[in-house]
């Protein structure tokens, strides 16, 4: 049987990624050309800017990767590209370039949604790894519980009503002055704090699945607001650690009990949070008293990458689905729409 190679494009955020997967879990080139140290003197992504850095860095990224991976165009048997949810103009980059690859070459246009990319990282890292399962979608823009019935279909059971659980570590580090990425910094000052410090309340939302944040973020703003006009000291470990341990605590709590209530003994996690290191150990402990396992991608996995956006592009190639030059980005694509 024939292997099949599949180039990936993502541009959706400030990665530039271009990867090339054979059969769709193993990579042979994953490269990515982040724009971090740009958008940090702004506090956050700036979409215009982002979106010309795509312009400038896409062909030497996939030349890269072409490079890395030792194979030539015309082995190429389709392209794999990111066409939602995230930026539009970011999008536009990446699908458009993707489309001129597909045309050139004569090969099909696979649409993946990012989201579905995240998920699929697991099958990257766990080459065991099939469905059913429950996964847990932490990332700066979403924070989903999402049942994967098998590789083309997906169940929401829950989602974010406000905050998404990586924009609260963003904020959160941002009115601290600590910088951006927030996820990373508080994750590392944490490790020197007291996570009982400060006791910040937990939004469990009973009887649903759903998870909200921004109760959580008001109380760690009130809480750093009343000790400067009290001038007292703010330990940033302590808020940091105490402000970590809320988010952590819900969203293992929460996907551990959808777990045990589908009868589920796998939950894999996805999106940049899950790289967090205290999320992993928690929800691991966790899940570990209930008999369920735990998986997640290596840390380059999780955050975006083209290599997850390759393997979710594979099963939708294979599955038949395979898309025409009228594909457009579609910024707030949701999950149960491939």
């Amino acid at each position: 049987m024939k292997d099949i190679i599949t180039l990936s494009i993502e541009s959706s955020c400030d990665e530039t990624a271009v990867a090339i997967l054979k059969n769709g879990r193993e990579v042979l080139a994953n490269i990515v050309s982040t724009q971090i140290e740009l958008h940090k003197k702004f506090g956050g992504v700036v979409p215009e800017v982002a979106s010309r850095k795509h312009i400038e860095n896409i062909d030497a990224v996939y030349q890269e990767a072409l490079d890395t991976a030792g194979i030539k165009p015309e082995e190429i048997d389709h392209i794999a590209v990111t066409y939602g949810p995230g930026l539009v103009g970011a999008l536009l980059v990446g699908l458009s370039y993707a489309k001129a690859l597909a045309f050139t070459l004569g090969i099909p246009l696979v649409g993946v949604n990012h989201m579905q990319g995240h998920i699929n990282a697991n099958y990257i890292q766990h080459k065991d790894l099939k469905p059913p399962f429950v996964t847990l979608v932490v990332s700066g823009g979403h924070t989903h519980l999402v049942e994967v019935k098998d590789y083309q279909t997906y169940e929401i059971l829950g989602r974010t009503r406000d905050d998404a659980s990586g924009e609260a570590f963003d904020k959160i580090s941002r009115a601290m002055g600590l910088g951006y990425p927030g996820g990373p910094i508080i994750d590392k000052l944490a490790k020197q704090g007291n996570k009982h410090a400060i006791e910040f309340p937990r939004a469990f939302l009973d009887d649903s699945y759903d998870f909200s944040f921004s109760g959580l973020k008001s109380s760690v703003l009130n809480y750093l607001n009343a000790q400067k006009m009290k001038k007292q000291e703010i330990v940033v470990e302590d808020v940091a650690a105490s402000f970590q341990e809320a988010v952590v605590e819900v969203l293992s709590t929460k996907a551990v009990h959808a777990a045990e209530e589908k009868g589920y003994k796998t939950i894999a996690l996805s999106g940049g949070v899950a790289a967090n290191s205290a999320l992993r150990e928690k929800i691991t402990a966790m899940a570990a008293e209930k008999g369920i396992e735990i998986k997640f991608p290596s840390i380059e996995l999780c955050t975006d990458n083209a290599a997850m956006i390759g393997c979710a592009g594979y099963h939708n190639f294979i599955n038949g689905k395979i898309d025409d030059m009228s594909l457009n980005a579609v910024p707030n694509l949701k999950i149960d729409v491939n």
